[in-house]
């Protein structure tokens, strides 16, 4: 009935690419990862003016729990005069995003922006919390 947790915990990298914020999410996001990573997205919009790229491609499974901290964190966003960036080639959860009528909600974009690919590159500052972090 109860499937061990560890295998779907989340994990994320983050990396700071000129005012860009990188997030590349791993795992499943769910009841139990959903308000840890809510959390710690709560931290990357608290300023002025978030630039947050959230990578979904290595995410394997999102229930409602991670379709309301993707909202909380496009909310907070909106609300500071940000940007918001959903990277995800997931058909699934693309059909997800419309069943709930998220489907235009987002900035969805099919790769990482030009320039925030994980490369070393000149204007790129890395993040302290740029080594993998488990959520959850």
């Amino acid at each position: 009935m109860f499937k061990d947790h560890e295998e779907s915990t989340p994990c994320h990298t983050e990396r700071l690419v000129g005012g860009t914020t990188v997030v590349e999410l791993r795992g499943e996001i769910d009841l139990c990862t959903g308000p840890p990573l809510s959390a710690r997205l709560d931290a990357l919009t608290a300023g002025p003016f978030p630039d947050l790229v959230l990578d979904l491609r290595p995410v394997s499974f999102v229930d409602c729990s991670g379709l309301r901290a993707l909202c909380r964190a496009r909310n907070r966003v909106l609300a500071r005069g940000g940007r918001l960036r959903l990277v995800t080639e997931s058909a699934r959860l693309l059909r997800i995003l419309r069943c709930v009528d998220l489907g235009g909600a987002f900035e969805v974009l099919s790769r990482l922006p030009e320039g925030a690919v994980p490369a070393p590159h000149p204007g790129s500052v890395p993040h302290p919390g740029s080594v993998p972090v488990t959520v959850g």
